[in-house]
């Protein structure tokens, strides 16, 4: 059902958080009322908007394959669809200035510490990075390939010097598939929250979640100059309305577009060079002729 999505632990949970509330109540007697009720106590407990949005539109998709599977009437999906998603702000944009990434890696304990440089190297998800195994990096040809994505397409990320030198660094055993393990148990690490949030402490960076080094990394990208689609690709995203949220970030090269429209209509002295290139010349070399044209 889900493929090769790396969502799928995910859903399973939300799934058995689905049935752990609603026990055995039988699909024909599911209303708005009710699903409305589990959205107001999820809200209650404290979940996000988002996380709330996911729970409902999984139950509402629960419900389109029941109908599809004959085990309920349409009316009862159209009685589940009428409870409407809470509105979301995912605008946050949250990175690290240049100063900030060192000063976080040199507060980072030695377990952590690959693994935030990996982070602002490649824009990748958490859950990417621990499950991250090195039949998946080639360090020869210098990238990563990521089969299981949030999307559920492949995705290729290069290696830069200080991904590889890291990784150069880390110890790899033979009996553990994965890049990044804890030595006790020999087993990838479930999460990195409680040492993350040391690390952010002592760096006194406050604000700050483990997703936002995926928004440093892009953010920088940008910054430095390199266009969106490459972006969007580098971040895996599936639309580029979603790469959108780091435009404002390149106002520099706005700004060179229009002072070439400036210089182009509004300077009488600009010269245009024009390079028209010809044939080879009797000893064989090509000519390059070079035309200047004041613009009046």
């Amino acid at each position: 059902m889900i493929g090769r999505h790396r969502s799928a632990d995910s859903k399973q949970y939300r799934i058995n958080q689905l049935v752990e509330y609603f026990g055995n109540i039988p699909l024909r007697r599911f209303n708005t009322y009710i699903v409305e009720q589990y959205q107001t106590d999820l809200i209650n407990k404290g979940l996000k908007p988002a996380s709330v949005n996911k729970n409902i539109s999984l139950l509402k998709a629960m419900f389109r394959k029941a109908v599809d599977w004959n085990m309920v009437e349409e009316d009862v999906l159209k009685r589940v669809r009428r409870c409407k998603l809470l509105q979301v702000n995912n605008k946050r944009l949250r990175y690290l200035s240049k100063e900030e990434c060192q000063r976080l890696i040199e507060c980072c304990d030695p377990h952590l510490k690959p693994i935030v440089i990996t982070a602002l190297n490649t824009g990748m998800r958490k859950s990417e990075i621990l499950n991250l195994k090195w039949e998946n990096v080639d360090l020869i040809h210098g990238f990563i390939l990521l089969d299981k994505t949030k999307n559920g397409e492949r995705r290729e990320i290069p290696i830069n010097n200080t991904l590889k030198e890291t990784f150069k660094g880390l110890t790899r055993r033979l009996d553990v598939p994965y890049v990044f393990y804890d030595p006790k148990t020999g087993k990838p690490y479930k999460d990195v929250k409680r040492s993350f949030h040391t690390a952010l402490r002592r760096a006194k960076i406050k604000d700050f979640r483990f997703h936002d080094l995926r928004h440093t990394f892009a953010s920088h990208l940008v910054m430095a100059g390199v266009d969106l689609t490459t972006v969007k690709e580098l971040l895996g995203h599936k639309d580029i309305k979603m790469t959108l949220r780091y435009a404002h970030l390149a106002p520099s090269h706005k700004v060179k577009a229009v002072d070439i429209l400036d210089n182009t209509i509004n300077n009488p002295e600009m010269n245009y060079t024009k390079t028209i290139q010809s044939g080879a010349n009797q000893d064989g070399k090509v000519e390059v002729i070079r035309l200047k044209t004041a613009c009046n």
